[in-house]
């Protein structure tokens, strides 16, 4: 008889192991939103954004935003931004440099992190038949690359070979960068679910010299599918957001993972303040990704030391499509979600930025 109720306990537990993580979406949210704080200069129009910092001064906000539309492909519209404490647009770099600007980060020195996620090799318009012309090769590839920025605009330093590389190479849509204090550079690549997709993160030097990489496409431990968020807690370890797998995976900083999270739902963007409190962006549960469709869409707040969870910056409108505010007309319009990238500065507040309603928005404590 003991060794069955042994047996029961043991399949118990095994059962209990193997069932879904439940939606953690009844958590209150003690933040307002600031209602168009950025402001863009008069005849610019805000793109798509998914990264987004704060400035060494702890009030200034640095933001990577797609040209006024979701490429800067062929613009010559400056694609990283500064704004100052007030909302206004005080500097700005980078025209003709990136394609497809996606994270970013600011260091210790103040130096700006962006990666770029695409190339501008020809490729057909969607849903153009499979034997349209291409348009022509540009004269010059780019994309696919790291760029260190100092706070003036000045390009310090390049990770990656224009145009991207697989394999041995890199890098093939770098989603995030991260810095250690060590100057060590972290960035996470595979921007697609495609079986073919690259899916890893990489460790270089201070100086870019490349030193490891680990995870391969799966979802077993570490293994990754679209690595999309990268953080840094207090103790050094390294916090990925594994979106299509929906956890974050925690490592040290030679590999070694230590910790998978699931109740922070599909994360898109994390970010860790100094006394590790850890907001994670969730932009694309609900509507947008029916299989993590229970999951409200939001930022989770919660600590980082131990997982515990404590507010949730919903999105106002979960079962929209892409999130954008529904209306008689258009119930759910064809746009992503809310915040993507996320950022604390020293005050609290909150900072999200958005690639289907192209914005960054505020958040203030009530």
């Amino acid at each position: 008889m003991a060794i069955k109720v042994v047996l029961a306990s043991l399949t118990a537990v095994a059962l209990l192991a193997q069932a879904p993580p439940q939606p953690t979406n009844d958590l209150p949210n003690p933040y307002r939103t600031v209602e168009n704080h950025f402001k863009m200069p008069e005849g610019r129009k805000w793109g798509s954004t998914s990264g987004v910092g704060v400035d060494r001064d702890g009030k200034s906000i640095w933001v990577a935003e797609r040209c006024g539309a979701n490429s800067c492909l062929d613009s010559k519209l400056d694609p990283i931004l500064k704004f100052d404490a007030e909302g206004n647009l005080v500097k700005s770099f980078g025209s003709g440099t990136m394609v497809f600007p996606h994270g970013l980060t600011v260091d210790r020195e103040g130096n700006i992190w962006v990666t770029d996620g695409q190339d501008n090799r020809p490729r057909r318009a969607r849903g153009a038949p499979a034997d349209s012309p291409l348009p022509p090769a540009p004269a010059t590839v780019i994309g696919h690359q790291v760029f260190k920025y100092s706070p003036d605009g000045k390009l310090l330093m390049t990770l990656g070979k224009p145009g991207g590389g697989r394999d041995a190479e890199y890098f093939y849509q770098p989603n995030a960068v991260a810095i250690a204090t060590n100057g060590d550079v972290f960035v996470s690549e595979g921007h697609s679910d495609a079986e073919d997709a690259p899916a890893r993160v990489l460790k270089f030097d201070k100086n870019g010299k490349f030193i490891t990489s680990w995870g391969k496409r799966g979802n077993g431990p570490g293994e990754f599918i679209q690595p999309h968020a990268l953080a840094f807690d207090s103790k050094g370890r390294l916090f990925v957001g594994d979106r299509s797998n929906n956890r974050i995976q925690i490592f040290d900083q030679d590999g070694n993972r230590l910790a998978e999270w699931t109740q922070f739902s599909r994360p898109s963007g994390i970010a860790i303040d100094p006394q590790d409190n850890i907001y994670v962006a969730d932009s694309e549960s609900g509507g947008v990704n029916p299989a993590h469709g229970s999951w409200t869409r939001g930022i989770r707040i919660g600590s980082a030391k131990d997982g515990a969870l404590w507010w949730l910056i919903s999105d106002p409108w979960p079962t929209c499509r892409e999130g954008q505010r529904p209306t008689t007309e258009a119930p759910c319009a064809n746009n992503t979600s809310a915040a993507e990238g996320v950022t604390i500065d020293p005050a609290g507040n909150v900072y999200g930025a958005e690639v289907g309603p192209r914005a960054v928005k505020k958040y203030v404590k009530k």
